[in-house]
């Protein structure tokens, strides 16, 4: 099964699959949702997604699909230099293909998948090790990024729906872990991490 937003990329990866005799299309989504759904409908062995694939984004999804019996195997189609890699093995995908790749690297990624292998771009553990991100919780990372939209305690609590001591427990945790003091340490590392400077912050 196939998930992209853009419907080129998922007409030709489409193309791809159905003339590769090893395998069979199932289906296509173009969101997230919309994969998640099919997914629980016709089981898959494998399943492609864009990392970015909206909604929820390919972590969300990821997190959903382990908490389904019989879930397909999640090879991620992205972009190597975003670091997308790094994210996707974070979050429990079997694999990994850089879209700059030629359509033979998918095409065997995912049989290599199918067969029960790991199949990632060559990782720098050192890197993986340096970027505190990476030992986040799910519930921790939603934290970040609703304190990213500079939500109050209040509000962190009605986003994420839990108890105004939870939130404080899961801060004081995010803090330590991202060795920060503040609500706004955290963000200008959660931005300096992922997106570059924060928006208005008069960098170029």
């Amino acid at each position: 099964m196939l998930g992209d937003s853009n419907p080129l990329v998922l007409s030709a990866m489409s193309e791809v699959f159905q003339r590769d005799t090893r395998f069979s299309l199932l289906a296509t989504s173009a969101t997230a949702e919309g994969f998640l759904a099919t997914v629980m409908r016709i089981p898959a062995q494998v399943g492609i997604i864009d990392w970015g694939l909206p909604a929820m984004g390919g972590a969300k999804l990821l997190e959903q699909l382990r908490e389904q019996e019989g879930a397909p195997r999640v090879v991620v189609y992205g972009d190597q230099a975003s670091e997308a890699h790094l994210g996707a093995l974070g979050a429990g995908a079997a694999g990994f293909v850089a879209r700059s790749d030629p359509a033979e690297t998918l095409l065997e990624t995912c049989m290599a998948v199918a067969a029960g292998k790991m199949v990632f771009p060559y990782l720098d553990v050192r890197a993986l090790q340096r970027n505190p991100l990476q030992s986040l919780s799910p519930r921790e990372m939603d934290m970040l990024e609703a304190l990213s939209k500079g939500l109050t305690n209040r509000e962190l609590s009605r986003e994420l729906g839990i108890s105004g001591n939870t939130v404080k427990f899961h801060l004081s945790n995010l803090y330590e872990k991202l060795s920060v003091r503040s609500r706004a340490q955290a963000i200008a590392f959660y931005y300096s991490s992922r997106h570059g400077p924060p928006p208005g912050s008069g960098s170029d």
